[in-house]
């Protein structure tokens, strides 16, 4: 069914929509498959409104996941938030970090607080800060410390694996790339997959963006902490541009019907 064809499909019944008080509409909605939404909210102004509702992910927290209710609030740094922001993270639990099938709502509040925290318009904080906050997160819950370095590991790497490919970014992967040594105690190093992740996406996604100099001040970086090197990682950076990429694109191994609501700023707007 094409866009239009829903469209008119909705427009055509909007007579009988249009008599139905919004509990009912929410109740519709909700029972209506996530990935439709975006396109839903489109038809009248008063549908998106109640996108925006509190009501309706309400509702949604209730009908999709029944457990939510559940649970208590957590201490530590990383705040719940209303019903859409926990709806969002339960999603991000379930469809990018899936833990052996277990729903782990606090997993997608910090993917979430990782992943605005790095696509912040000024100077990010430091990886060390960031790293610290979600591993002192996951203590506060009661993880141990191995549960939490791994947590924050996949965290990290699903984080990396979904950033739009533009010049933030790249700026963003360089200067992580480029953070000094600091010596912090176990869990509160980034692990080894997390650092090999930065340079894999910046000798390969970003290559051609690449100054001669930068290239090669990124490469003594990596000979510094990897040995022996990818032979992908070596040859002389094109110094392109950013036209090529597709921005907004997500890694088809996380790829969902969810995708309406991680997009790539994660923003609870991407509804309306």
């Amino acid at each position: 069914m094409t866009n239009n064809c829903y469209k008119e499909d909705l427009v055509s019944s909007d007579n009988s929509f249009g008599k139905l008080p919004d509990h009912l509409l929410i109740e519709i909605f909700i029972r209506v498959p996530i990935s439709e939404w975006a396109q839903i909210s489109c038809v009248k102004k008063h549908w998106a409104s109640l996108f925006r509702c509190e009501c309706l992910w309400q509702a949604a927290l209730a009908k999709i996941y029944p457990l939510a209710e559940q649970v208590k609030r957590w201490p530590g740094p990383i705040p719940r938030g209303l019903s859409r922001r926990r709806f969002m993270a339960l999603c991000i639990s379930k469809h990018i970090l899936a833990l052996d099938g277990e729903i782990d709502e606090i997993v997608g509040h910090t993917y979430l607080f990782l992943k605005e925290q790095l696509e912040l318009l000024s100077m990010p904080p430091h990886s060390g800060i960031l790293h610290g906050t979600i591993i002192d997160q996951f203590i506060a819950c009661g993880k141990s410390k191995d549960i939490a370095h791994e947590l924050a590991s996949r965290i990290w790497l699903a984080v990396l694996d979904n950033l739009e490919e533009n010049e933030q970014t790249f700026c963003l992967l360089k200067r992580l790339a480029q953070e000094g040594d600091v010596f912090l105690p176990y869990p509160y190093t980034l692990s080894v997959k997390v650092q090999w992740r930065v340079f894999e996406k910046l000798f390969t996604d970003f290559r051609d963006c690449f100054a001669h100099v930068d290239y090669y001040d990124i490469l003594a970086c990596a000979k510094s902490r990897f040995q022996p090197m990818p032979s992908a990682w070596l040859g002389v950076a094109k110094g392109g541009g950013f036209e090529h990429f597709n921005v907004g694109r997500i890694s088809e191994h996380y790829e969902t019907d969810f995708r309406v609501l991680i997009s790539a700023n994660a923003a609870p707007e991407v509804l309306i």
